[in-house]
């Protein structure tokens, strides 16, 4: 059960995301960058955790998920060093992620050429 709450979740984030598309002018960087602002706005108000418990892997997948690793690492650093807190928590938790999306792109560059 818990694949198919998986599945389900990502593809309505993926429906919602190509709907958007279909019938706006967005960019796809404006669409990620709404999507981030969503994660960290459903953390904000508790409901992301619900979305955790219920496809437990499914919410950690979708670019949603940077968006509530975000807020709650801003939270933590702000409850244990204050302002300036939030954002060396911030740098030491997504490092990982956002090194690992430059080192990708980078690949990928190198293996396919951009259209004209």
């Amino acid at each position: 059960m818990i694949y198919l709450n998986a599945f389900l979740l990502v593809g309505i984030i993926c429906v919602i995301g190509q709907l958007i598309i279909d019938n706006t002018k967005l960019t796809n960087g404006h669409i990620t960058s709404i999507f981030v602002v969503l994660g960290a706005l459903l953390s904000f108000l508790g409901f992301y955790d619900y979305l955790t418990e219920y496809s437990f892997i499914g919410s950690k997948v979708p670019i949603t998920s940077f968006g509530n690793l975000l807020y709650k690492a801003c939270l933590e650093g702000y409850m244990e060093n204050g302002i300036l807190g939030m954002f060396t928590n911030l740098l030491t938790t997504t490092s990982a992620g956002i090194s690992s999306a430059v080192i990708f792109a980078f690949i990928c560059t190198i293996f396919f050429k951009p259209k004209n």
